[in-house]
């Protein structure tokens, strides 16, 4: 699930994307160009360079701190919409790894927050085979199956993250149009391993060093991390062509 499976290798960037040149400058661009922009937030240093694009600022999980006020800032700008984008784990049995689901939902403890419907309509338009359902926030992994199918039948949500839920409630409290679209990456009977949990730097990053170290002293993790990695590429190959879909501002619909 997202934030502790980025370990089958790229380029990253760190923290909020907005602050690098490149995207500050897309972003720019974008103020100028587009009367409804999109806040995107994401949970990893890959994601977030996936997300990037005209109309979008994209927000990484490290800066999450700070993403009320850069909220704030942004709708005296003219944004319009927030949206949560990246992995996630799935909670639902029919889903595989590079299944999306578009949120109809997103559920934390005993909160529900709806998401935009007609954005969300347009996204599982614009999505083949899109999965339109509730999705479950939380602090922590979930890693096990047992733990997986326990939380499906409790809260009735298809996948798992670590991040809509924050994103759900900053929406909230400024009246933006919310949605949530997410690719499955460890599918319900899938164990995470341990190595997998521990690879996760502050800002995003994998540490390969941790996971190595981890898989010496524990190698049976070996087998597990390799189906675990063989997921995550198909997550994200699902997700570098989706994104290209979406196009501007993630497709939001301009709501007047």
């Amino acid at each position: 699930m997202t934030s502790h499976l980025d370990f089958a290798g790229a380029t990253f960037a760190d923290g909020m994307v907005g602050d690098g040149d490149d995207t500050n400058e897309v972003a720019d661009l974008a103020v100028e160009k587009h009367r409804r922009i999109v806040i995107a937030f994401v949970g990893m240093a890959f994601e977030a360079r996936i997300a990037a694009g005209p109309g979008v600022l994209v927000v990484c999980r490290a800066a999450g701190g700070k993403l009320a006020a850069v909220v704030e800032s942004a709708v005296r700008k003219g944004y319009r919409g927030l949206v949560s984008f990246g992995v996630a784990g799935g909670l639902a049995s029919h889903l595989r790894a590079g299944d999306w689901v578009v949120a109809s939902a997103v559920r934390e403890s005993q909160t529900v927050r709806a998401t935009d419907a007609a954005w969300s309509r347009k996204l599982l338009g614009m999505i083949a085979g899109a999965v339109h359902a509730p999705i479950v926030g939380v602090d922590v992994p979930v890693a096990e199956p047992a733990k997986k199918r326990e939380l499906h039948r409790a809260t009735g949500a298809a996948a798992v993250d670590m991040e809509s839920h924050l994103v759900a409630r900053v929406a909230a409290a400024h009246r933006l149009a919310f949605a949530a679209v997410r690719v499955i990456v460890d599918p319900a009977h899938r164990v995470v391993p341990p190595a997998a949990l521990l690879g996760m730097r502050p800002d995003g990053r994998a540490d390969v060093s941790a996971i190595l170290r981890d898989l010496a002293t524990r190698p049976s993790q070996l087998s597990p991390l390799a189906r675990i990695a063989m997921d995550a590429l198909a997550a994200r190959a699902s997700m570098q062509r989706v994104r290209q879909q979406l196009g501007p501002h993630f497709g939001l619909l301009d709501h007047g």
